[in-house]
């Protein structure tokens, strides 16, 4: 897992190579609003791009993570399902309703029914490189959907420019990141992680979550500023040594977050002893995000490694979906 972290900036660079030269057709209708469908680490892209291209998207982006889609899918919906493997049941359900409702078709995965009903139906697809854990490639997914939407007329941002500088940004940093990440899987040691962030970075902080659950093997939960100001806040009330706050901060936050951040360590800290706070670095939101991407996937390793356990091993994921593929 080490290696394929370290590899992430050379995968951003193969993903914009794969991205540009995509072959996508125009839809015949205009498009009302945009549908990404995905789980897991094929999913989180969407999560992530929808945050970032909210102030220039020029129609609603919705996700969706189960296995049925909105009433509102139809002709002028552009349904992009993301499946690293091809073989994800829900979001091989959700395509079969889009389809079923003439949503525009676009898909993103590196092979399995997904590409072959693809194929079959001469649906716009992008094959990514395929044999790795989902996880681990989340510079495919996340960089496609950013040329699919750019293609559709959804975004109109220079989005290579931005990816090149996020990898140009990542590579300077990568041994402070690898510093930094050790220093605070150190402090995550023997803790259970709580995650806060302001709503325009809860993308970047799902995925932290959900690499500390798969690689760490952990449990831990999240949660966004200023809406935990409104329910969660008020359960930090007793002591909780166990507990370690990781914060995701930027330089530029909106003032009144920054006051509600100053408030919550004031209130939190009294309960407990750990509270980390990591800043973004780059100019664009594009480039803060990949660089906690980046740092978020390092600390799970390093975290891993601390405590004894195999970064790659999801042995209880596969157990789900075999008991699932007997009924």
């Amino acid at each position: 897992m080490k290696e394929l972290v370290a590899g992430f900036s050379k995968q951003l660079k193969k993903a914009i190579e794969i991205g540009k030269a995509a072959r996508l057709n125009k839809h015949n209708k205009p498009i009302h609003n945009v549908l990404i469908a995905g789980l897991g680490g094929s999913g989180i892209g969407g999560n992530i791009v929808r945050e970032l291209v909210a102030n220039e998207a020029n129609v609603p982006i919705s996700i969706c993570k189960g296995y049925f889609i909105p009433e509102f899918v139809n002709e002028n919906t552009l349904f992009i399902a993301s499946s690293y493997s091809g073989n994800t049941e829900e979001t091989l359900q959700a395509l079969e309703q889009a389809i079923a409702k003439k949503a525009k078709i676009v898909c993103i995965t590196s092979g399995g029914k997904i590409k072959d009903i693809a194929e079959k139906n001469n649906f716009d697809h992008i094959v990514v490189p395929g044999g790795f854990p989902p996880r681990s490639c989340l510079g495919y997914s996340l960089t496609q959907l950013f040329f699919i939407l750019k293609f559709f007329g959804i975004i109109h941002s220079d989005i290579e420019s931005q990816l090149n500088a996020a990898i140009e940004l990542i590579d300077k940093e990568e041994r402070s990141i690898t510093e930094l990440a050790d220093k605070t899987a150190g402090q995550l040691e023997n803790k259970l992680p709580v995650i806060y962030t302001t709503s325009n970075n809860e993308g970047v902080a799902i995925r932290f979550r959900q690499q500390l659950n798969e690689n760490a093997k952990i449990l831990c939960w999240h949660h966004v500023i200023p809406e935990m100001n409104h329910n969660e806040l008020v359960g930090w009330c007793d002591k909780r040594e166990g507990f370690a706050v990781v914060l995701f901060r930027d330089t530029d936050e909106y003032s009144r977050n920054n006051i509600r951040i100053d408030i919550n360590k004031q209130v939190i800290t009294k309960h407990t002893s750990e509270w980390i706070e990591l800043f973004s670095k780059g100019k664009t939101k594009l480039e803060k995000a990949i660089y906690f991407i980046h740092l978020g996937d390092w600390i799970s390793c390093y975290l891993a490694d601390r405590r004894g356990c195999d970064a790659n091993e999801i042995n209880v994921i596969n157990h789900l979906k075999s008991e699932l593929s007997k009924s």
